[in-house]
């Protein structure tokens, strides 16, 4: 196996590349991030990929976390990405821009396998869900160390509402929310999550676990919760 992967996340608002050391999870050097539109066409996406890997000399394996379901390769769903993605082959896309090998598969399943790799769920069996907290509300299910792909758990209603329209992060800064506010409606989420897969323990991931000391006191489930200290490094 390859020690060094150059990983990309591409975000729905950016996309980030650094290369990492996949037997320890950690960044080689300091990440580029270029901004990307939101709703980008596929073709200005993947040159953008491409700029960031040609920006550090890149010629080996690339992983990719991209926000959308992904099955043989191929873009499933588009919920916060231009409509434009479905059905394409973005392996191979990616694959002709960069010129490199390339893997790819949603990105919260991307983060969910570095906590449980590296972090708060290496030594948990049992059903664990990693909830990642950002733009949106990405999940990850996991059977004993096994990833079930694509949850997609974001999409979840909650009194008719989205749950990532509800309770993400970008819907706690657009209903001006304090912590206590929003931990109300995500702890609702997580109920939901509960009565559904009965899991031994959530993992809370993603960009709002830096002020993990602002709504860490308030979320609340009947079951065992844990904040990962990758934020969103992961």
């Amino acid at each position: 196996m390859e020690r060094i992967i150059f990983g990309i996340d591409m975000g729905s608002m950016g996309i980030k590349g650094a290369p990492v050391d996949v037997t320890t999870g950690k960044m080689i050097v300091e990440r580029l991030r270029i901004q990307a539109p939101k709703r980008e066409k596929p073709k200005t996406i993947a040159r953008r990929v491409r700029d960031i890997v040609t920006h550090f000399e890149w010629k080996g394996s690339i992983g990719i976390g991209f926000p959308a379901a992904i099955k043989n390769g191929k873009v499933m769903t588009a919920a916060n990405i231009d409509r434009a993605w479905i059905g394409k082959d973005i392996k191979s896309m990616m694959e002709d821009y960069t010129a490199c090998p390339v893997k790819i598969i949603n990105d919260a399943d991307a983060a969910g396998i570095a906590v449980m790799s590296f972090d708060t769920g290496r030594i948990t069996r049992g059903t664990v869900m990693v909830v990642s907290v950002g733009t949106g509300l990405g999940t990850t299910l996991f059977v004993d160390g096994e990833l079930v792909p694509n949850t997609e758990l974001g999409h979840l209603e909650i009194g008719g509402i989205k749950a990532e329209k509800y309770a993400s992060e970008s819907a706690k800064k657009k209903d001006n929310l304090t912590y206590r506010q929003w931990a109300k409606r995500f702890n609702r989420y997580l109920k939901q999550l509960v009565k559904l897969f009965w899991p031994d323990k959530i993992i809370l991931s993603g960009n709002i676990c830096k002020n993990r000391d602002k709504f860490e006191k308030y979320i609340k489930a009947d079951t065992e919760i844990s904040i990962t200290s990758l934020q969103n490094n992961a």
